[in-house]
């Protein structure tokens, strides 16, 4: 693809450009047709780059900007006053057609809010959905989960929506000839979960351009069971907060244990190779870059801690959509999917 080109919010994230810029670097040197038009303190990033060596750049450019939405930021609040801020403008350029997907590590509330102003919604999507790729017990297959924090109350209809949403991105992004879907209830019975749940299972049996499978359990999120799964934003940020504590806990312990007992160092260095291969799959860092999908236009949001790695990871995501054309392989499918529930 020529002239591929991706708007930066370099100011976001609880370390800013120390993370961001590093990261656009290594970005413009993997990736020969990207551009990157990077939005935040015009000093700041001359600076930093210029120390890389990186400045001026030939796919590099900059919208300078006066104001940050800071993380701690009411939503609301970064709507209506930050409209010069790196993040507003990042999705501005967007909207006017200047750049083809925006990437922020940024307050997450706030960027929800302002890309739903900005950019608006697809026809016959009520609500976007925040949705990320998670590993499974396939290494060479993720499974995708939404909604993970936009929305905390969905209704039938809704979940319906992301289904379809989230049967697109595993198709486009990880090339699932016919994705399995799920919802995430109480029980696999046709008879558990609430009356809204039952609903939307009852619109995707009645899709056939959906694989839908029924009704998983959490502890079958990752036993690549699925290959969408379907929830409410409540559910789905406690879902994956808990797993990414439980794996912090089980990696903490771990490292406790071989600190203290001569055996488990010995074991531990002969395993070192084998543990590696365990943990890897578990590595946050491949897996950042959460999307805003159900938008006319492509947003991705990267963890606001995220390394230069991790936020790497969020813009060959943001590229892999835009290569794929995913807003209007959602809005097709949408529009087939909503016919059909009619």
């Amino acid at each position: 693809m020529i002239n591929l080109t991706i708007a930066l919010d370099v100011m976001g994230g609880d370390q800013g450009p120390l993370v961001t810029l590093p990261a656009a670097i290594l970005a413009v040197e993997n990736i020969p047709y990207l551009q990157l038009i990077l939005c935040g303190d015009e000093s700041v990033i001359k600076t930093q780059l210029s120390q890389q060596h990186a400045f001026p750049h030939p796919r590099i450019s900059i919208m300078p900007t006066t104001q940050v939405v800071e993380m701690d930021e009411k939503p609301i609040f970064a709507l209506r006053n930050k409209k010069q801020s790196s993040m507003r403008k990042a999705l501005d350029l967007v909207q006017q057609g200047k750049a083809q997907a925006c990437v922020s590590a940024g307050n997450t509330g706030a960027l929800f809010s302002m890309a739903h102003f900005v950019l608006k919604t697809l026809p016959g999507v009520e609500r976007p959905a925040l949705i990320s790729a998670l590993p499974s017990n396939d290494p060479k297959q993720d499974v995708f989960m939404l909604d993970l924090g936009a929305n905390v109350f969905c209704d039938s209809s809704v979940l319906y929506q992301f289904a379809i949403m989230g049967s697109v991105m595993a198709k486009e992004v990880n090339g699932i000839d016919n994705p399995k879907v799920a919802l995430l209830n109480m029980g696999e019975e046709d008879n558990k979960g609430s009356d809204h749940i039952k609903q939307a299972a009852s619109y995707l049996v009645a899709n056939d351009d959906i694989n839908y499978i029924g009704f998983i359990e959490g502890n079958d999120i990752f036993t690549n069971k699925a290959d969408v799964i379907v929830c409410d934003g409540f559910v789905g940020n406690v879902a994956l907060k808990t797993c990414e504590g439980v794996a912090r806990m089980v990696y903490k312990q771990l490292q406790e244990i071989i600190k203290k007992n001569l055996i488990a160092q010995i074991m531990g260095k002969l395993l070192s190779r084998p543990l590696k291969k365990l943990f890897k799959p578990m590595n946050p860092d491949q897996y950042n870059g959460a999307s805003l999908i159900g938008l006319r236009g492509i947003v991705v949001k990267s963890h606001g801690n995220a390394n230069v790695m991790a936020f790497y990871a969020a813009i060959l995501e943001a590229v892999t959509e835009v290569e794929r054309q995913v807003p209007t392989k959602i809005k097709d499918k949408l529009e087939q999917g909503l016919c059909q529930k009619a």
